[in-house]
This record gives structure tokens, sequence and C-alpha cells, in this order.
């Protein structure tokens, strides 16, 4: 149970009762209890600006290149995460996780690879210890070439 101090001390007390069905003992705590809150403003949004596929010969073409400039807001990430799935983005084809050094303004450039032609849906999700944001985009990706 909880109560209230009779003193003049405006501190909230906490009394409890704790039962002891084996030898019918009661356990009487009284004291004060106290606690801070720290609100942290996390990673707002995320935004993909631009997506750009790098130019391979044709001796370096096993896999298309795909590099996609992210913005966000809100505190700086500390790691990035790339989920490749379906144009339907519900069956995933693949997940990458790196760490990523953040210093000032929020402005990455992600590399990925794609093994083949097709539509994808791209999820990237920028992360640090405290929230997450998720910018979705779909991308056709065409033996080297993407729109």
């Amino acid at each position: 149970t909880t109560g209230a101090s009779n003193t003049s001390d405006p501190s909230p007390t906490v009394e409890s009762v704790e039962d002891n069905p084996d030898g019918g003992c009661h356990i009487y705590r009284n004291g004060y209890y106290g606690s801070s809150i720290a609100v942290v403003e996390g990673i707002l949004e995320v935004n993909i600006i631009q997506m750009t596929s790098i130019q391979m010969t044709e001796s370096q073409a096993e896999n298309s290149l795909v590099d996609f400039v992210v913005t966000c807001q809100g505190s700086l990430p500390t790691d990035v995460c790339t989920v490749v799935s379906d144009p339907t983005c519900q069956v995933s084809n693949s997940m990458v996780c790196d760490p990523v050094i953040v210093t000032d303004e929020c402005l990455l450039t992600i590399r990925r690879a794609f093994e083949e032609p097709g539509t994808y849906c791209i999820n990237i999700t920028l992360g640090d210890d405290t929230s997450q944001a998720l910018a979705s985009a779909l991308i056709s990706v065409n033996g080297g070439e993407s729109t």
C-alpha cells in the first residue's frame, strides 16, 4: 500500500506491506523515493534524397552498385541498416547493418550491391542508442543502371 506522511515534509512516502504466508510475519518498509527523467530527442526523420548507379567496367559487372544519399533530422545516428526486399516490401532478400560515424551534419552516402536486375524495395534505418527512423523507396536496377 502507499500513503502520504503525516509530517509537513512534501516528499512522497511509500509504505509497503508484504505477507509471508508461511510464518505469518509482516515486513514494513518506510522511506522516500526519488527519480529523474532524461528526455532525449532521438532521430526524428530520415530522407533518401538521391539514388545513383555506380558505373563499372564490364569485368566488374558482377553486381550493380547503387549509392543512396540519406539525410536525417534530430540526433546523429550511430548505425545504419539496409533491408532489400521484393517490390511489395513483403519478402526480405538481404539485410546489411554497419556502424557509422556522423560528426556534425546528418548526411550519409550508403553503397549497396544488387546481384541481379529487378525492382526492389529498399528500407534504410538509421539508429542510435535511444531511437530509430526509417525511409523506404522502390528502385529499379537494370544491369548496372538504376532509376
